[in-house]
């Protein structure tokens, strides 16, 4: 039986990704008071959940960051940084404060800096900070969508503050990748034994999202999200993967992926894991080699893909390998096809950039 749909995550920002998400990678780094609540959860999954009746030994149990309240006579703020999975530019936010209601911040403002591979939160706290957000009104319970009035460059780390205090359960940064800034084309799947038996030294992984490759659009995400699909690691549950729903009619379900960079894929890796009644039957490759600035309709709607993958047979929660390597040349775009329907976990393609 599949999953349920994706919607305890509340509304977000198609095509963006969350780039403080702690499945990316994103950490909390410190905070100026955590004592109801660790500023941890800031960055987990969901929205948060509420259990009646739970209690600590500070007080009631809450699914967010809440810190104490303040009483002393100066004005002042409370804060948490955090550092991102990674570098990116912040196209909009989401201050959830979700099951917060007598206990939420009247207002919040988020600070960005660029200050990749810095984790000593004293030197991160002297440095020169950019406004991302001024200080806004939120509301309580709700999610709090904001959008920059203008787009500013690639940051690594961000700062909450809350005026004065109190609580948030989540924090979105969505935005674009931009790796380039991190030096670091690895992928922590690239570190277990198997990748590491079948992917030849030198080989980067072109889809992944830590190394700029996105999921541009799909035939349908009503299960697990597009982007699910080229996040680090292997997905701790099947929640954590792309995932339609069951096709009725004729035809086959797709997703779209950007590469990195344009780049020559030599092995692909299509993984299951966790799907088991609702894996793909088969699968097929395809990929473009298309110049900059192409509509996203004009690459669904071309005639230039080039078959990379012919229609094959997956298996339910397993890895599956295939050697491309010279099959179609250079490429910037993948189109992955599922047959019919179907969850995928993550799809790796390895190879060298052009």
């Amino acid at each position: 039986m599949s999953g349920g749909p994706t919607g305890g995550e509340g509304a977000g920002f198609t095509g963006l990704i969350d780039l403080a998400a702690a499945a990316l990678g994103g950490r909390v780094l410190g905070a100026s008071d955590d004592f109801f609540a660790e500023a941890g959860n800031l960055i987990q999954p969901g929205r948060g959940v509420f259990i009646d009746g739970k209690f600590t030994d500070r007080g009631k149990w809450m699914d967010g960051w809440e810190s104490r309240r303040r009483r002393a006579a100066a004005p002042d703020h409370d804060w948490c940084v955090l550092a991102l999975g990674v570098p990116g530019q912040v196209a909009a936010l989401d201050v959830d404060t979700h099951h917060f209601l007598g206990n939420h911040p009247p207002f919040a403002s988020v600070e960005g800096l660029l200050a990749p591979g810095v984790t000593g939160l004293d030197q991160l706290r002297a440095a020169s900070w950019s406004e991302l957000l001024p200080q806004s009104p939120l509301r309580p319970g709700a999610q709090n969508l904001f959008v920059p009035a203008a787009p500013g460059g690639p940051v690594s780390h961000v700062r909450l503050n809350i005026f004065p205090d109190g609580g948030v359960a989540r924090l979105r940064v969505y935005g674009r990748p931009a790796p380039g800034l991190t030096g670091d084309d690895s992928d922590p799947a690239a570190r277990d034994a198997e990748t590491r038996q079948r992917v030849a030294p030198g080989l980067i992984d072109l889809a992944a999202v830590k190394n700029g490759g996105q999921a541009l659009a799909c035939s349908d995400a009503f299960f697990g999200p597009m982007n699910n699909l080229l996040m680090p690691g292997r997905a701790a549950d099947m929640g954590g993967g792309w995932e339609t729903r069951r096709r009725r009619g004729p035809g086959h379900d797709w997703i779209l992926i950007q590469l990195a960079a344009r780049g020559a894929p030599a092995l692909i890796e299509v993984d299951t894991a966790h799907f088991k009644g609702n894996y793909p039957d088969r699968c097929s490759l395809e990929s473009i080699d298309a110049p900059p600035g192409t509509r996203i309709t004009d690459l669904i709607r071309s005639d230039r893909w080039v078959p990379l993958l012919p229609e094959t047979r997956l298996a339910a929660d397993a890895r599956a390998f295939f050697d491309v390597d010279g099959g179609a040349g250079a490429a910037t775009h993948l189109r992955l096809n599922i047959f019919p329907d179907g969850g995928v976990s993550r799809l790796r393609v390895w190879g060298r950039r052009a």
